[in-house]
Formats: C-alpha cells, structure tokens, sequence
C-alpha cells in the first residue's frame, strides 16, 4: 500500500510540474497588462465620518493637542546624526549585555551568547509631539511622543553543546510617550544635574522574532504572552512613577548642603582676658558663626570694663555638615572709635558633638588659628560654651517628590506608635524661598523686591529693576522654639526707585500666608495671587524642618 502511494506521488508531480509551465508559459505571453489608474485623491472635507476615523490614528499630537507643539526640526537633527547615533547606542547596548549574558554561560549547558550581528538599520525614530511642562519644583520637565518603524539587523546567536542557536528580531515598531525630567538646575553647564526617565503609559512594541530561521511570533498565543510578558518587564521598571536616573554631573561638583539640624550654643562666661583700653580693662563681646556659611555672625552684648564677664546668652546656628563645619570664636574689645581688638579665638569641630547631647567646653583663646606658634605663649584668658546638636526628622530633610512623598506615608504608616502631638512639637527651622512674581505692575515705577515679615523680623530680597516678573531665587531662614502653628507670614512685592520725593515706593501687592498647613505637610511649594494687584503673581516655597 505504501509503495502504491508513493508509485501515485512520483505520478502526479511528473504530470503536474509540466503542466504548471505550460500554463503559466500561456497566460505570460497572452494576457493583456492592466492598465494601472491613478489613485484618487480627496480633501479632507470632502470624506465621509467612516475615512476620517480611519486616519485619525495617524493625525500627529501637534494636530490634535494644543499644547504638543511640532518639532521638525529636532527630527530633522535626528535623521543626520542617526549613522552615528546607531553606533553609539548599538555600543551601549554591547556594554551592558555583556556582563548580564555572562551570567548566564555554563547554565543550561551554555557556552556562549553573543550579538552576531547588531544594527538599528537605517530609519530613525520620529517624534511627532513635543511638549514642555511647567512645575513649581526647581526642574524642566518634557514630554516627546516617539514613534520608530526601524528596519533593525539585530541576530544573536546562542551556542548550547555543539548546536548553534541563532535569534533574529526583526520589523520592530515602537510607539512610546516618555516623561523626561531635567533636575535639580543648576548654575553649571549643561545646567542640570541628572536626567529622569519615565513612561507615562505602557509601550506599544510590536516585532518579529526568527528563531533557526522559523518565525517564533506566528505560533498561536507566543505572540500575546511574548507582548504581554515585555510590557509587564518594562512597566515595572520605568511606568511612572518609577523612573531611570541618569546622572549627568558630578554630584560633588553640584551639591548644595541642606539643613541637617540646630546647633544650640550658650556662651556662659570668659576669664582672665586680656586688658587692653588705657585703664588696664576691656569692653568684651563674643562673636560666633559656623565655618562655610555666608551669613552674618552671631554677637553677644558688651560687658563694659569687665575682664571676667558673664553672659548665659543663647543662640542657634543652622548647620549643614556636621561632619565638616567648625563652630568659629572670637573674643573682641569693643572701641568707640576704630576698630575693636580681637583678644582671641577658638574652634570646636562639630564631629566631637553627640546628637541631643550638652557638652560644656573650656577653651584656652589663642591669638590666630596657628596653634603651634611658638611665639604666642602670651595667656588670654579661656571661654566656657555649652552646645548641644540638634538633628531635624528624617522626614524632614528628604529631597521634595512623589517619591518621597510615598516614603512619608509608608513611614507614617510603619510608626503608628508616634503620636501626632510629638510630630508638631520641639524646635525647628522654617526656610521661606522665595522665587520670583508674575504680571505685577506699579503705577508709576516697577523695580520690584519682596519683604518677608515674620514674628517682628523683616528681611529683604534683592531690587530687580524694570521689570514685570521678576526672579530673585533667594531663602530665608527662621529659627523658631515651637512650630508656627498659629502664625502667619506676610510677603510683600515692593517698587522703589532712586531719589527723595512723592511716590519713590510703592507696593505692587501683598500676601498673608498661614502656617498651619506648612507644619502638617511639612512643605507646601505653590504659587499665589497678590492681593491688591490685578494679575499678580507670587511663587512661594516654604517649607518647616523640626528637631528629633
């Protein structure tokens, strides 16, 4: 029986393959070509509801959203720098599989993996939406919509035993809508410090997958566990919010310290100084300030004609790196006339201090910060200081984000123990940044500058002239005892020109701001409308940092 069916085969292919030629021989010379027409072309106002649904898929963003703009001239930079940025990527792409298909070699009988061939082939990918957002955070933040129908060459070729396996991709098309943030900026070329990536939805990813040279996506279901499999890979690694971090500069280079805690001193009392006005005393004060910091020195008050004075005065130091700064002394003889006479000086390093712990110290005073001179072997008398370190919150000194406004919910949540009242209790430091204003306009002159006043203490901004939005980026700082629970701060956006006369000031606005949700949230980072002004604006960044 099989040799009958297999006599019958060799039968029909013998008749069949001459009987093909014949035929197609026939229809080759006497068919008549068809004459191919023109395609006919319509206006878009011109075409039913159904044709219109069907090209709304391929409608750019900058057509149907308002606030993508059209950015051909950023595709047309990428179509002349592709070649070379095929390369590139192609070399980072061998760079970080390397070690992670090493991983792999001697498992499963594995001896090799390796790209055989690996090219992004010759289309480049088209962004046919650009957007830029605006946030109130010290960032750039853009949104491009990408698409790529690349024609990539990429072959892998894995060796198991003696086999030699080889994967091909091929006709792969990727619609992706990235959000890209440049942060923190900074006064440093490129001016921003790192690059944030994240996918504001899941990626549509479509390709095809050779393997031995049979296409493994036509195999019933591989197709939807292969595209499922990768969307659920890449959503949770980079689908908002997670992002990829890239840091662009170093961080040494950029860093900007941030309060870590209060430095309580008490300058309790000096003895033996040395005498220095004609009638053989002096008039002694103390001034204090931490080394790195830019603001004025802390002073005690005068002890007249007193070489052993007594003070018991307190004050508060911000500090930044306790690791680092040094609490610098100086003791001066305060003259009426010239300059006072420094009678000496001390250092205490901030790392010989225990968190929440008073230590008292008493210090020699030298005459400069060469302490081994052999030539200073004059007594000066000695100073005694108590200081206790007072560290902020964890919470408190977290960088801003939706990161880290999930680890305080989780912290919360991991501490129910910590009550509330120990949350809104204790010293702390409330920090008023002041960033810039909008549309505010005087009547007669506008160079305007901010005035913050706080339980009785006025500080100022910088005078930007003629202008109608004005950036002046500058922080304030208000060591306070207890949180501002019940108070309010007010900022107001003053015009002043040169000169005596009717009218050389003029306020452009003002602003009353509770404090109350600055304690519970511990920031609040937003921009506000000035009273008295028609269109002004104010952005106002205040946030509150407690002690442990």
């Amino acid at each position: 029986m099989a040799f009958l069916s297999t006599l019958t085969g060799i039968i029909g292919f013998g008749m069949g393959v001459p009987f093909g030629l014949l035929l197609g021989f026939y229809f080759f010379i006497y068919s008549k070509p068809k004459i191919v027409q023109e395609p006919i072309t319509r206006r878009v106002s011109q075409l039913d509801n159904r044709a219109l649904l069907n090209l709304l898929h391929d409608i750019p963003l900058w057509v149907k959203c308002p606030d993508y703009e059209r950015v051909d001239w950023l595709n047309k930079i990428i179509a002349d720098m592709w070649p070379y940025l095929n390369k590139a990527i192609c070399a980072s792409i061998r760079s970080m599989t390397e070690p992670m298909f090493a991983e792999y070699v001697g498992m499963f009988q594995i001896k090799t993996i390796a790209f055989e061939n690996l090219s992004l082939g010759t289309i480049p990918p088209d962004i046919y939406g650009f957007k830029i957002c605006e946030t109130n955070e010290n960032e750039l933040v853009l949104e491009p919509a990408v698409r790529w129908a690349g024609n990539p060459n990429i072959v892998l070729v894995v060796k198991v035993l003696t086999f030699r396996i080889t994967i091909q991709v091929v006709d792969m098309q990727i619609l992706v809508a990235p959000r890209v943030t440049l942060k923190p900026l900074v006064p440093t070329i490129p001016c921003f410090a790192n690059v944030s990536v994240s996918l504001l939805k899941r990626p549509e990813i479509d390709f095809g997958l050779n393997v031995l040279g049979g296409d493994l996506m036509s195999i019933p279901g591989v197709y939807h566990i292969i595209q499922r499999t990768i969307k659920m890979q890449i959503a949770s690694l980079y689908l908002w919010p997670q992002s990829l971090e890239i840091p662009i500069l170093d961080p040494s280079t950029v860093a900007i310290n941030k309060p870590v805690g209060i430095l309580h001193v008490k300058v309790v009392r000096a003895h033996k100084l040395l005498k220095m006005d004609f009638l053989g005393t002096s008039d002694p004060y103390v001034k204090l300030n931490l080394t790195g910091e830019s603001l004025p020195a802390k002073k005690t008050s005068i002890k007249k004609r007193n070489l052993n004075p007594v003070w018991n005065e307190k004050f508060k130091l911000v500090v930044k790196d306790p690791a680092s700064q040094v609490l610098q002394l100086e003791v001066f003889d305060w003259d009426k006339v010239g300059t006072h006479d420094r009678l000496g000086m001390q250092f205490v390093p901030l790392k010989l201090l225990t968190a929440n712990e008073t230590k008292e110290f008493k210090l020699d005073l030298l005459k400069h910060t060469f302490i081994a001179d052999p030539y200073d072997k004059k007594p000066r008398g000695n100073i005694v200081i108590e200081l206790t370190y007072a560290p902020f919150r964890e919470e408190s000194i977290k960088v801003e984000g939706i990161g880290n406004v999930l680890s305080r919910k989780e912290s919360s949540l991991d501490r129910p123990s910590e009550s509330s009242s120990e949350m809104l209790s204790g010293a702390g430091l409330l920090s008023v940044m002041v960033q810039g204003a909008e549309d505010v306009e005087g009547l007669r002159h506008n160079n305007p500058y901010a005035v913050i006043r706080f339980r009785g203490d006025k500080k100022k901004t910088k005078k930007i002239k003629k202008t109608r939005h004005p950036l002046w980026n500058e922080e304030f700082q208000f060591m306070l005892e207890e949180p501002p629970l019940n108070d309010t701060i007010r900022i107001q956006v003053m015009s002043r020109r040169k000169g005596i006369g009717f009218h050389s000031k003029e306020c452009l606005g003002k602003l009353d701001i509770n404090l109350t949700d600055v304690v519970h949230n511990g920031r609040i980072n937003t921009k506000y409308h000035l009273m008295n002004s028609k269109n002004g604006k104010i952005h106002v960044d205040i946030k509150w940092t407690s002690t442990v």
